[in-house]
């Protein structure tokens, strides 16, 4: 006679599906009416943003820092970024950049996602390849801009292999704890339906990894536009345009700190506006789904 007896790790995967279950199951939040929005999700970062400019004006005013020159005043960031955008510059800076950073993030996760698929399924791979790239994740991006120029020479190409060399591995290792974190339960439940190999795969291990993956590709673009600007900076050439690297990289060279304060301003709201629009989305949209976010 078979056993009914549950082992406690059957007990626990039980335990986590019923507790997606509970969520999913339960009521959503009504949409949260927009004067609601605006005081919870858009005036803080503007109050937080007015206070940063408030107190980086009273630096100049009240002359805290020994050298003007050191430190633009708001107004003068804001002058060069108004003069860019009349001569039809500003967009042109940040088009080269972004274009450049999406397609070495899309060349990455076209590498990375069958990667990180192929480490979780083979044990020997994983155990080979796997401390290779944690140890890649974990060197910064701009060591490997001196071997890329040198191997490919100043182009585009050294830009994405920079790209890739700083991605891969962050999409990769969130796909891998993704997997890791998958409810063996569901695999057992897969290949009673006979979903077993690359249609395991696909229908149950890849969308019950999506959080640790969506995760790794939130960190990979990080890592993507970081290794991007450190490119642009250190190997500057005419053929390549000017992105916003570059942009920095100039106004070092001139001395002019209101054209480098320009560049770091673009670089931050450019980071921040994928993620908002892009990735921050994407994960409320999967964890929603699994039941993991119930009020977002």
């Amino acid at each position: 006679m078979a056993s009914t007896d549950t082992t406690p790790k059957d007990a626990g995967d039980l335990a986590g599906l019923n507790a997606g279950l509970d969520a999913l199951e339960s009521v959503q939040a009504a949409r949260r009416p927009l004067r609601q929005t605006l005081t919870q999700k858009v005036l803080p970062p503007v109050v937080a943003v007015a206070l940063v400019l408030a107190v980086w004006q009273s630096l100049i005013t009240f002359d805290v820092v020994d050298d003007p020159t050191k430190l633009p005043a708001p107004a003068d960031v804001w002058h060069v970024l108004e003069k860019a955008w009349l001569q039809g510059e500003l967009l042109g800076y940040i088009w080269t950049s972004v274009s450049r950073g999406l397609l070495g993030f899309g060349l990455a996760l076209l590498i990375a996602t069958p990667l990180g698929l192929l480490l979780a399924r083979l044990k020997l791979v994983r155990a080979a390849i796997g401390p290779i790239l944690s140890g890649l994740q974990s060197l910064p991006s701009v060591a490997w801009v001196p071997p890329a120029v040198i191997w490919l020479g100043l182009n585009n190409r050294m830009m994405y292999a920079v790209i890739l060399l700083g991605a891969v591995p962050s999409i990769a290792n969130g796909l891998l704890s993704g997997v890791d974190q998958v409810p063996p339960l569901f695999q057992r439940a897969g290949r009673t339906l006979g979903a077993t190999g690359l249609r395991g795969t696909w229908h149950i291990t890849l969308p019950a990894a999506l959080p640790g993956y969506v995760a790794g590709l939130k960190q990979g673009w990080a890592f993507s536009w970081r290794s991007l600007m450190a490119a642009e900076i250190i190997a500057s050439f005419p053929d390549l345009g000017v992105g916003l690297g570059q942009l920095l990289e100039n106004g070092r060279n001139a001395g002019d700190m209101a054209m480098v304060f320009e560049a770091i301003l673009l670089i931050l709201t450019v980071g921040i506006a994928v993620d908002l629009l892009i990735f921050s989305p994407l994960e409320r949209r999967v964890l929603r789904t699994r039941g993991l976010l119930v009020k977002s």
